[in-house]
């Protein structure tokens, strides 16, 4: 008997990524929402922080690490924004350094991620976030 034809719509050797988009579209949307929360609590912490420093003692360093807290969040928002980018593009899913497929554990775990396990980093460091490893 020959062999039944695919009635999928997704390429041969699609991504696991790519046949969940919409769930992924959904889960990196709401992060999206809740990083620009914080980012905007953050931000306006900072300003009143800042506003108030020349006023009482100890105000300076609590602004500092309300405005460290914030460029961090900002460039997590980032990241999901990069995501979002990647899954419009049909890119989401695989390693920018080395092409191959994110595994679903790292996905799930760091939807955003941008790197394979093997890419994140070296065998003998774990992976933290899906951020490459550092050049050796």
């Amino acid at each position: 008997m020959p062999a039944k034809p695919s009635t999928s719509l997704q390429p041969p050797g699609a991504l696991p990524a790519e046949k969940k988009r919409p769930h992924w579209r959904a889960l990196l949307e709401a992060r999206w929402r809740a990083r620009l929360q914080e980012v905007t609590e953050l931000s306006l912490a900072y300003h009143h922080a800042a506003a108030a420093a020349p006023d009482r003692l100890g105000g300076e360093p609590r602004a500092r690490r309300l405005l460290g807290r914030a460029v961090t969040a900002r460039r997590k928002l980032a990241d999901i924004e990069e995501a979002l980018s990647r899954l419009a593009a049909g890119h989401y899913g695989r390693c920018e350094q080395c092409g191959s497929p994110i595994g679903p554990a790292l996905l799930a775990a760091v939807p955003e991620a941008r790197y394979c396990s093997g890419c994140a980093a070296p065998p003998d460091l774990p992976v933290t976030a899906g951020q490459p490893a550092a050049a050796a």
